[in-house]
């Protein structure tokens, strides 16, 4: 399919604010062209750069971890229908040799042809988790295995940690070496652990204030580092279930736009699990473990949007720089995130009410 040359709407959404009506002309290779002033109707609907989420364990039926074949076109479809352009398909803790197969099967899914969603690499939310394992099966946890994770294909391009575990330090200095993001999750670390990881090169904290401990204030912890240092972003499951909206709101106000990430958590919850963890739907809607424990979320991209922007009170050009600009930039996807000449065009037609109307993939409508 050739990309569209001319995508119009009401306003867009620049690096420097809301501008509009506008039209945003696309090249022969699926890149914006130009962003100018136009005249004349246009649909009344926002340009807004594609979503990325770094977080995604599956969707509705579908789990990352066992999927194979039309699984892979069936998840593109039910991500493209929430505004997300680029994801990372996420596993959680399991035995060090059953996540060969997996990776194997989310590095072929990456290479398929054709417009989709870009798989950026990689999500691997354990096994290297601290004292807040959560819905994780701890007996998997375990300390680091350098050898192991020196070894990992280049698919992996997220790994989520605990900086209190044995080796964590060093393995934060490795991987980020290597150009894999480290995030500091499902732990139970002092504030000085977890300024030794961010020194290792550790940059994001997965899914703050649910498995980060708690923030005491002679003892501010993983939550303390994540809301005061600048070399820090954090993840946000806005589902209104995991995090409270007061705490929605402090997140985007203690470390702005720029510094916090809109992730969806989502697992397939219809197929009732996630990789070997068994879940169900809570009378909330929210899957959860037999125990109770939360396990994920049914939740989608602009669902999250929407709910910070409606119960959180955060501004919806925060909102969106949340979903799509600061996660590209995490993973060092600098040709994508924002709408500016030479990016890809992935682009997202957002309704006044923040509904999805219409998605591209480099200039493609997919949605």
């Amino acid at each position: 399919m050739s990309p569209e040359t001319t995508i119009r709407g009401a306003r867009a959404l620049t690096p420097p604010g809301w501008t509009g009506p506008v039209e945003l002309l696309v090249d022969d290779e699926g890149r914006i062209a130009e962003l100018r002033p136009t005249t004349g109707p246009v649909p009344d609907r926002s340009l807004v750069p594609g979503f990325v989420d770094l977080q995604v364990n599956g969707h509705d039926d579908v789990d990352v971890a066992v999927g194979d074949g039309p699984d892979w076109d069936r998840l593109d479809g039910l991500l493209v229908a929430q505004g997300v352009t680029t994801w990372c398909p996420t596993l959680v803790t399991a035995p060090l040799d059953a996540y060969a197969a997996p990776l194997a099967r989310i590095a072929a899914a990456a290479e398929r042809g054709g417009t989709r969603p870009t798989i950026a690499g990689a999500h691997l939310e354990g096994p290297f988790l601290g004292g807040r394992p959560g819905a994780h099966p701890v007996e998997h946890v375990r300390p680091v295995d350098a050898t192991w994770l020196a070894g990992v294909p280049e698919v992996v391009r997220l790994v989520t940690l605990g900086p209190e575990v044995v080796g964590a330090v060093e393995a934060t200095r490795a991987l980020a070496a290597r150009d894999v993001l480290v995030s500091l999750g499902h732990s139970a670390a002092t504030y000085e652990q977890a300024e030794a990881a961010t020194d290792a090169g550790a940059r994001l904290v997965t899914h703050a204030f649910n498995a980060t401990g708690e923030l005491h204030q002679r003892a501010p912890g993983l939550l303390g580092a994540a809301l005061s240092d600048d070399r820090l972003a954090l993840s946000l499951i806005a589902d209104l279930a995991h995090v409270h909206p007061a705490l929605l709101r402090l997140a985007f106000r203690a470390k702005g736009a720029d510094r916090v990430v809109l992730v969806t958590d989502a697992v397939a919850w219809r197929a009732g699990s996630v990789g070997a963890v068994e879940v169900r739907p809570g009378p909330d809607g929210v899957p959860r473990r037999a125990d109770g424990t939360l396990a994920g979320s049914a939740l989608t991209m602009d669902q999250a949007v929407r709910n910070v922007v409606a119960a959180a009170g955060v501004d919806p050009a925060d909102a969106l720089v949340a979903a799509a600009t600061t996660p590209a930039g995490l993973l060092g996807l600098d040709d994508r995130g924002e709408l500016v000449p030479g990016r890809r065009a992935d682009v997202v037609a957002l309704s006044p009410t923040l509904e999805v109307v219409s998605t591209w993939v480099a200039g493609v409508r997919v949605h």
